[in-house]
């Protein structure tokens, strides 16, 4: 449950060597001017308890001492007297080479800086004391933390370490932080990387192999690899488009035997129609036929009758008279 509290710190430093070690895997890399944001020293702060190490720091610092350069310090070092201090730093010391945490020791290989390094490493964990206030202390104004009993001044080697880890840090030991991060936990992140990746530092017949020239053959394989997938995924794509042509296709053949069914039913009604148009066209002109006929009739009757009654007429005069 712990390990939570600490995996955004190791999630964070292996992001930046993630991100150096991409740019190093390139074709074309640029590192001259690449921005190196590789993390090069961790001051971890420690509260003066005068106890021992709370097992989360030892956690902590222990996943963290094989990734970054690790510098203990003691955080507000004016809260205890110097001689409960200064046992309290022998005591962290000890716990640290007990537990095994590996924290930055100054170079003493250099002849120019061996002797102050040595006498710096005698000093750890360095002991500080921060503060933003400014306080006048005889003509000048200094940080310091201003108590009922006296000043506590920050860039006073008399009261904290601070100047002291400040020189270490910036002035004596930055290019061996650099190197340290470069050459032995950058270089530890990226053998585990490539392990990963399957990289192997021997060919064929036990030939040693350079870091680029596995790089390029798996680069290769993966090239291949690619190719493969890419070509699966083309025959797949025309596979799905044949049965999708299969299927429109299909449903075209439906839609045109509907629309044949559908026209050989407009025309057998249309032929019904237009057979139902002639027969009653013929009905029509039998009809008028039959009209005239009789209109014909009729007159021929009417002609008749009314000769017959002028002969009926005449011939009852002739009696008459």
């Amino acid at each position: 449950m712990m390990n939570r509290y600490y995996q955004p710190i190791v999630d964070y430093i292996d992001a930046q060597f993630e991100a150096y070690l991409q740019e190093e895997l390139k074709i074309k890399r640029s590192l001259f001017t690449y921005h190196d944001s590789r993390i090069h020293v961790c001051l971890y702060f420690i509260s003066p308890t005068g106890h021992s190490l709370k097992t989360l720091d030892l956690l902590t610092m222990k996943n963290l001492d094989s990734k970054v350069n690790i510098i203990p310090v003691i955080a507000k070092a004016d809260t205890v007297s110097k001689t409960e201090l200064q046992k309290f730093k022998i005591k962290l010391m000890s716990e640290l080479v007990s537990n095994g945490v590996q924290i930055y020791q100054f170079p003493t290989d250099d002849d120019t800086i061996a002797k102050v390094n040595a006498a710096m490493n005698g000093q750890l964990p360095f002991a500080v004391v921060g503060s933003m206030d400014e306080v006048k202390v005889g003509n000048k104004m200094v940080k310091a933390r201003q108590y009922p009993w006296g000043v506590v001044q920050v860039e006073n080697e008399n009261h904290c370490d601070f100047v002291k880890l400040r020189e270490m840090l910036i002035c004596t030991n930055m290019e061996d932080l650099r190197e340290q991060t470069h050459t032995r936990h950058y270089e530890l992140y990226r053998r585990c990387k490539l392990e990963e990746m399957g990289f192997t530092d021997v060919g064929p017949e036990n030939k040693p192999v350079s870091v680029q020239e596995t790089y390029e053959a798996k680069r290769h394989e993966f090239h291949g690899e690619r190719q493969r997938k890419e070509e699966e995924m083309k025959q797949m794509f025309v596979q799905r488009v044949k049965e999708k042509e299969a299927i429109l296709k299909e449903a075209e053949r439906e839609l045109q035997a509907k629309f044949e069914h559908l026209k050989r039913l407009h025309q057998e009604e249309r032929m019904k129609l237009e057979e139902k148009r002639r027969l009653l066209e013929e009905e029509i002109i039998a009809f008028s036929k039959k009209k005239a006929t009789s209109e014909i009739f009729h007159s021929q009757s009417f002609l008749a009758t009314g000769s017959n009654l002028r002969k009926d007429k005449d011939r009852k005069n002739s009696n008459f008279l």
